[in-house]
């Protein structure tokens, strides 16, 4: 794994600022615990109007490090969420969790430069490690 840069949060270092999009509570809860205990910071958003709208606040824009959303949700659906952070941010990389795998969808969204197409439930080790790349790609984004 590549050094991540520790930004400050409230006094403590993080490996990260990592937002959750996705409208099932139980999902975000274990996502956020398993990326906690890896050392990140999230944030969470149950839909796409959400997320964006959580982007928008503050300083989060700049701190932002990799967006995880599912696909299948109310109001803005992933598609438009991830067309829109990829428009607005195209620094921050992007990681996509579903629980409805679609191989050509899948295609699609890995040809666009998403980093990686995660199918619920997903293992801890595999989410962490998809986390960890897409950490990499941003800090070469960066350069």
């Amino acid at each position: 794994m590549a050094e991540t840069t520790a930004a400050m949060f409230g006094g403590h270092k993080t490996n990260g600022l990592v937002l959750i999009v996705d409208d099932e509570p139980d999902v975000r809860k274990v996502v956020r615990m398993t990326l906690e205990k890896a050392g990140y910071d999230v944030i969470e958003a149950e839909d796409g109007e959400k997320a964006i709208q959580e982007v928008q606040k503050g300083e989060n824009p700049l701190m932002l490090d990799v967006i995880i959303s599912d696909i299948r949700m109310p109001k803005i659906n992933g598609v438009e969420a991830i067309n829109y952070f990829q428009q607005q941010y195209p620094r921050v990389p992007l990681i996509v969790l579903t629980g409805f795998p679609d191989m050509e969808m899948a295609t699609g969204f890995l040809k666009q430069g998403i980093v990686d197409y995660l199918v619920k439930p997903v293992e801890k080790e595999k989410l962490i490690k998809s986390v960890a790349t897409a950490m990499e790609k941003r800090d070469l984004n960066r350069l």
